[in-house]
């Protein structure tokens, strides 16, 4: 089946603002984030739940759902993004109305907790989505410029994305050290590494088979993180994908440093070392503010010898 790509965004093009996991820590944040977008020429529609607060979601899952829904139908709205992450967009997947979605393919932006959506999306109907900038963690004060221009020119240009580098040229690292074979391409499909295995053995899991593996995470230990790559791999995902590219982890460190350990770095070596695939880590990606969005599902090439991560095709038509 062929990939589904969104149009690109134009000025004064109306964007939809919706809140599928938790509610940012004051609604001000959202305000400020409208600002930015319309300072920038765009119209926005605020979903109806957006500002709602019900425990640690925005709302109850119904009307989380429901406003995915609408601006998936709403033929005005052509992008579609998330407030924050969090937690309670996988309680939504039984939800989402994904014929509708797939009549309607539009850009939808987000991640840590909306990796959740996005892969059940791609899993579901084939839509290249972006796993990027929120509006109430970076568009509601100064985003970084690196992480601005970058997401901008991936949702507004339909030339083909090409080459990534990390900001200040900093390098990417490759495990391990003599893969099979150097170069290989696939669909990139990943997101945050819970949210990941959260998916697995649901109707909700994407196929992993000759992909490219993302992830990223924040606050898990070396164990966790160990834990969460042993069930991938026992689950057979890391023997079906052709690379892995590794973004940032974010304080996954041991919480007791007078207990034994191994670091992340060492969890990852060990487990992708008899792989015999490309394996690149240190991606500019994930929880932190300076950082490259990923076009989760569109076609990219991996080469472990030159350390490179090139997209083969623009994200947008």
């Amino acid at each position: 089946m062929d990939i589904l790509k969104p149009s690109r965004l134009k000025r004064h093009d109306v964007i939809g603002i919706v809140a599928p996991a938790s509610a940012p820590s004051t609604c001000e944040k959202i305000d400020k984030g409208i600002r930015y977008l319309e300072k920038l020429g765009y119209r926005v529609k605020l979903g109806k739940s957006a500002k709602k607060v019900h425990g640690y979601f925005a709302g109850k899952d119904a009307n989380r759902a429901h406003d995915l829904n609408a601006m998936f139908a709403d033929k005005q709205v052509k992008a579609i993004f998330a407030v924050r992450g969090g937690y309670g967009t996988p309680r939504l997947l039984e939800h989402i109305d994904y014929t509708l979605v797939k009549r309607n393919p539009k850009i939808l932006v987000g991640y840590s907790d909306l990796t959740a959506l996005q892969l059940a999306i791609f899993a579901k109907t084939r839509l290249v989505t972006f796993s990027g900038p929120m509006l109430a963690v970076e568009m509601f004060e100064k985003m970084d410029p690196f992480t601005e221009e970058f997401f901008w020119r991936i949702v507004t240009s339909t030339l083909p994305i090409g080459k990534v580098s990390n900001p200040d040229g900093q390098p990417l690292k490759v495990l391990p050290a003599l893969p099979k074979s150097y170069e290989a391409v696939g669909r990139l499909i990943g997101g945050n590494l819970s949210m990941i295995i959260s998916l697995m053995g649901t109707p909700f899991q994407p196929n992993f088979s000759r992909s490219i593996l993302l992830f990223e995470d924040v606050g898990e230990e070396p164990y966790r993180i160990d834990r969460m790559l042993t069930q991938l791999k026992l689950a057979g995902v890391l023997r079906k994908v052709k690379a892995i590219v590794i973004g940032s982890l974010i304080d996954c460190v041991p919480s007791d440093k007078t207990k034994p350990s191994l670091s992340t770095d060492e969890v990852l070596q060990e487990l992708t070392e008899d792989l015999k695939i490309p394996v690149l880590s240190h991606l500019a990606y994930g929880h932190m503010p300076r950082k490259l969005t990923m076009p989760i599902g569109l076609k990219v090439k991996v080469n472990s010898r030159l350390g490179t991560l090139e997209f083969l095709e623009s994200a947008v038509k």
